[in-house]
């Protein structure tokens, strides 16, 4: 026999809901569901982020307390970190129509996108040791000065976790030719986007940090 569950109301007044549970939308939810838990793969992802924030605030430490020191030896940056910073930005938007197409299941587009994506993560790489030849050509290399230092090591550890970043979308793009994401099931694309954005934002952050602050 069904148990008779009661719930009270505003008014004072009960009624039955006939022992279901509400649904995270305020709605009864369907017997046997339980709301859907935070992907495992997010959560790392979230944690390895993380710990990557956790770097370079000590990088950034480090360098706002060597910038206050008299005879700071600052330089403007290589005119390829505009058009690198570009590069950046826009395979951003390709990545984010890639994940849209998916949601829309179109796997194709999903491969466009991650293609150009990783295409231009590439560049960027390439552009960035386009700006240390750059740099080297002003006769200026990793022991010259602080400035020149703290450049070269924190635009090649980003470049190391862009790096990563590519082999994450290699990843989803053989996956997504294996046919194992659907507009329900892609949450490898989700975690990826989540990662790629985050190194987006970092760059721009060390950008400003090295230049204008």
């Amino acid at each position: 026999m069904p148990t008779l569950v009661l719930e009270r109301h505003r008014g004072g007044t009960l009624r039955d809901v006939g022992g279901r549970g509400r649904g995270p939308s305020g709605g009864d939810a369907a017997p046997g569901r339980e709301p859907a838990p935070v992907g495992t793969g997010l959560l790392g992802v979230a944690a390895f982020l993380a710990a990557v924030t956790m770097l370079f605030l000590a990088f950034t430490s480090a360098y706002l307390a060597r910038r206050q020191e008299a005879g700071w030896p600052a330089f403007s940056p290589p005119w390829v970190l505009w058009v690198n910073t570009a590069v950046l930005l826009v395979s951003s938007g390709t990545l984010d129509w890639a994940r849209r197409r998916i949601r829309s299941g179109d796997a194709a587009g999903l491969r466009r996108g991650v293609e150009w994506t990783a295409a231009l993560g590439l560049l960027f790489v390439l552009g960035q040791l386009a700006a240390w030849r750059q740099l080297a050509a002003r006769g200026l290399y990793l022991t010259t000065n602080p400035h020149s230092s703290f450049f070269y090591v924190l635009t090649a550890v980003h470049g190391a976790h862009l790096l990563g970043g590519v082999v994450a979308l290699a990843t989803v793009l053989l996956r997504s030719w294996q046919g194992r994401y659907t507009a329900q099931a892609h949450a490898g694309v989700t975690n990826c986007a989540v990662y790629w954005h985050f190194m987006d934002l970092l760059w721009l952050y060390l950008f400003v940090l090295l230049f204008w602050v």
